[in-house]
């Protein structure tokens, strides 16, 4: 075991008598995996996976604490002290394991949704939410009064239920936040007008906390920090208001995040933004508070991120979410001196906040373990009963991942990639504008593959014939996906062929991000998918001079990007670059030197000249071996067996893996 590189992130700390092993803390966060209410097998497992991966302190998933809190179909039942046996098989092993575990206490306030409530929105004062398109009703003194009692009553069934602790929820412009508001805050009453009454409820909820759960309990105080619009608390005013918690000694700790309800792509910042977004500020908390440790969260995603938030004194702790979801041994490593061994993070929120978005539990596109834990064991690997040799042809996500899961339950591997690098279409996609991270995770991948002994042959294309006689135990077929040579549009369900491709000038994004297309200055990029393969593509050519249109049949551009609220943050991008979007038409017919277009709407056409036309629809499998190899086992993965995004390719990689 080397020592830490990383020693101030390292360093234990307390919190009212409860000793943190270490500065990193798993923050609170929707992973959305309660069974009818209750916290089950695949949450205590998830949880558990980080506090045995060295996490020193983990906030559970907050839990509404009212009727009218209610969020999302995952939520834990609010209200009921049913819950408490259960989340002690939630805290006993995470305690177990040298974490110290809290859960947060949430209302959401005027932004509910009616969908999963079923009531209406509290706030305090009738605004409209940013959640959906109602309104909210402004709340009586007998209703603040109630509010108070639910958080204090949650607190104690926490402290029941074995929680060292509770985090109490202000962050985001939520209902306490609101009530901080004068902007949404439009009370005369002794709940609104100065900024004591203002802060009348959150303090009320904290001291009635402290008095009912004792002084050896932990209590948090969620913020964030938000720049949108003029009408939010920001910089001395919301330092004010948290000085003012402070000062009452009951606050142990403040974490602060970054975005909110009216701002929602920066609330999980995808790549698009830059790292240790709240750093800035909460340095300037650490000179205000007295009392309570800071914590810095928003894209705080490496070890390097952190330990530079705690040895430049912008923080006492960092909260790595998304870090250690796709990497649930961040902190073990770090403090074992293997950083380098981290699996990054790709800021991609394909599958958190993407399935989250959708109402499901949550999973990690980098490591479809994230969810799964109880089921394949999180990123512990169980040696296999009898090595084997496993040849893997293809070394893209599935292929990659199938290697070194193999390899780590110790079978003999070799693995062949046609090209000259590993990574195949994720490497062109690591070379699209902003997702360098993409390239850091193929890095990664060499080094472990190699430290595992995985012999990786380059430029190697392997045939049927090659493989039986390398005579494999096991063959891994992850020979991925090919464009469409025909341009088939799925809106143009009649032409098998893109009318007048074969004048040429047709490309694919590959094509594009490989620099094999001859563009000219005009292009017209249509894209079917909604995603990073068509829009990353568009973004690559505006920023190297190209004239780009975007034509989709689709009634905007990133229907599938919304998943993880990036396309709020792309299109303006794309705007400034000047690319134009056409939506509601599809590809009629290509000349050579431009293209018909037709609107879905209305079927008129238009010709829009342009010198290349760029087709990213929906690739065509590639399986040129399996039909060749009777009689040896074979496994067909990732876009091999179907085209598909990224998550299920390394999800089939590691299910296949795990199976060998």
């Amino acid at each position: 075991m080397s020592e830490t590189k990383h020693p101030r992130l390292m360093a234990p700390i307390e919190l009212r008598g409860h000793r943190l092993r270490n500065r990193v803390v798993f923050g609170a966060h929707t992973a959305n995996m309660s069974d009818m209410g209750l916290p089950g097998p695949r949450f205590a497992a998830y949880l558990l996976e980080r506090a045995l991966g060295g996490a020193g302190m983990i906030v559970a998933e907050p839990m509404p604490v009212h009727r009218t809190g209610v969020l999302t179909r995952g939520n834990f039942l609010h209200s009921t002290d049913e819950v408490i046996p259960h989340f002690r098989k939630v805290t006993e092993p995470v305690k177990a394991a040298g974490a110290v575990i809290l859960q947060q206490l949430y209302h959401v306030g005027a932004h509910g949704d009616s969908d999963l409530s079923f009531a209406p929105h509290w706030g305090p004062s009738g605004g409209p939410s940013y959640h959906d398109s109602d309104g909210s009703h402004a709340m009586t003194e007998a209703e603040i009064a109630e509010m108070i009692a639910a958080h204090i009553a949650a607190a104690v069934r926490c402290r029941k239920a074995g929680f060292q602790g509770v985090e109490v929820w202000a962050a985001y412009h939520s209902l306490l936040d609101q009530f901080w508001t004068p902007w949404s805050n439009r009370r005369t009453d002794r709940w609104g007008g100065s900024l004591e009454n203002r802060a009348r409820l959150s303090r009320s909820i904290i001291e009635g906390i402290r008095r009912a759960c004792g002084e050896d309990f932990i209590i948090g105080l969620a913020i964030s920090t938000s720049d949108a619009q003029d009408v939010l608390l920001q910089g001395e005013a919301l330092a004010e208001v948290v000085a003012l918690h402070d000062a009452t000694g009951h606050v142990d700790y403040v974490t602060c995040g970054h975005g909110g309800y009216m701002d929602f792509e920066r609330l999980m910042p995808t790549f698009l933004y830059g790292e240790k977004l709240t750093a800035p500020f909460t340095e300037e908390l650490k000179r205000v508070l007295k009392h309570a440790k800071v914590t810095s969260e928003a894209h705080v995603r490496t070890p390097e991120n952190a330990e530079s938030i705690i040895a430049s004194g912008q923080a006492d702790m960092v909260s790595i979410v998304r870090g250690q979801i796709a990497d649930p041994h961040l902190a073990l490593k770090t403090a074992e001196g293997r950083a380098e061994d981290v699996r990054g993070c790709i800021s991609c929120n394909q599958m958190c906040w993407g399935r989250r978005s959708r109402d499901y539990w949550i999973s990690c596109l980098i490591n479809p373990s994230a969810g799964r834990e109880w089921e394949w064991g999180g990123d512990r690997f169980t040696p296999a009963a009898t090595p084997r040799h496993v040849v893997v042809v293809g070394a893209g996500p599935a292929g990659l991942e199938a290697a070194r899961v193999a390899a780590e339950r110790g079978h003999r591997v070799d693995l062949f990639e046609a090209g000259p690098r590993i990574g195949g279409q994720f490497r062109l996609a690591g070379q699209q504008p902003r997702r360098g991270q993409i390239l850091d995770l193929l890095d990664w991948y060499e080094r472990q593959l190699a430290k595992l002994q995985v012999r990786v042959h380059l430029n190697s294309y392997a045939d049927a014939e090659d493989i039986r006689a390398f005579g494999a135990d096991a063959v891994v077929l992850a020979t991925g996906s090919l464009p469409d040579g025909d341009g088939f549009q799925r809106w143009l369900p009649g032409a098998d062929r893109l009318p007048g491709i074969e004048r040429g000038g047709v490309y694919s994004p590959e094509d594009v991000m490989r620099r094999e297309a001859k563009l000219g200055p005009e292009v017209i990029l249509y894209d079917e998918g909604g995603h990073w393969r068509g829009l990353g593509t568009a973004w690559a050519l505006a920023e190297r001079g190209h004239k780009v249109t975007i034509v989709t049949p689709e009634p905007f551009i990133g229907k599938e990007l919304a998943r993880t609220s990036a396309d709020i943050g792309l299109r303006p991008r794309l705007a400034k670059l000047g690319v134009r979007v056409l939506t509601e038409h599809l590809v009629a017919g290509w000349h050579g030197d431009g293209a018909t277009l037709r609107n879905l709407l209305t079927g008129e056409e238009t010709r829009y000249a342009a010198s290349a036309l760029v087709m990213s629809t929906t690739n065509r499998a590639f399986d040129p071996l399996s039909a060749d190899l009777d009689g040896v086992e074979t496994h067909l993965i990732g876009d091999a067996a179907a085209p598909r995004q990224a998550p299920y390719a390394f999800h089939e990689g590691r299910k296949v893996g795990l199976a060998l």
